[in-house]
């Protein structure tokens, strides 16, 4: 009960919780819209998911600060990939949570003369953008996990004689190779949980703006359903700092 307590004590904990609740509503919402008699459930659900969704955006107003210290810290990386990719997706993050909060004080009356279809097409490309490069990122990682995969493998049959010998054959048929990729990757992410996670989430992520953007247009069911996994996935790396990509 004292985690739960902590854990909603902190405004990205309450965000989590609210964006679970927005998906699990849109998802509900998808599978009983065409069912006879669930009227007013559905009529329901669409009032608590826009409600959460208004109420998550009270909770990122400052996440625009957050998003310009988190680009000075990537600038520091000494891994000229990782600070690219980060620091280009802290400022797209940051033109993200920028066009949110116009968007905002559009919903809430405090600026009328904008458009608002503009900005959250400019609010979804930027989110597009910034998951990119976070994916970029992960696939860097979990690259860097498989070259220290494979070098400990050999390294194992080396040590233990199960090494090819003089008169062994080479494995160098294509579904070998396969296998042994995809052993590698497995491996990889079994013994590397964030990086696992992160790139769950992100791609989980990535089916909101696609659609949005009408790159690769979807369904309500399932954006809810790939919401909600990311929604688990940010409550888990929250709980769990451990589980956190650094």
């Amino acid at each position: 009960m004292n985690s739960f307590v902590e854990f909603t004590n902190q405004s990205p904990g309450r965000d989590r919780i609210f964006r679970a609740t927005q998906y699990a509503c849109m998802l509900l919402r998808y599978l009983l819209e065409n069912k006879p008699g669930k009227e007013k459930v559905v009529w329901k659900l669409k009032r608590m998911e826009s409600n959460m969704s208004s109420g998550r955006k009270l909770f990122r107003l400052g996440n625009v600060v957050h998003a310009i210290e988190a680009s000075r810290s990537a600038v520091k990386l000494q891994d000229s990939f990782l600070c690219y990719c980060l620091t280009a997706a802290n400022i797209n993050r940051f033109f993200y949570f920028t066009c949110d909060t116009v968007l905002w004080a559009r919903s809430v009356g405090l600026v009328s003369d904008i458009s608002k279809e503009k900005w959250r097409i400019r609010a979804n490309k930027c989110y597009y953008y910034s998951l990119l490069l976070n994916l970029a990122r992960d696939l860097y990682e979990i690259l860097r996990c498989m070259e220290k995969e494979a070098a400990e493998r050999k390294r194992c049959d080396k040590n233990t004689g199960c090494a090819n010998g003089p008169n062994s054959k080479p494995h160098t048929s294509l579904l070998k190779t396969i296998q042994s990729f995809l052993l590698t990757l497995c491996l990889s992410l079994k013994k590397h949980p964030p990086v696992l996670l992160d790139t769950v989430k992100n791609l989980c992520d990535l089916i909101s703006p696609l659609d949005s953007l009408k790159i690769y247009p979807t369904n309500e069911g399932i954006i809810g359903f790939t919401g909600l996994v990311s929604s688990i996935v940010g409550i888990l790396t929250l709980a769990k700092p451990l589980l956190k990509m650094k």
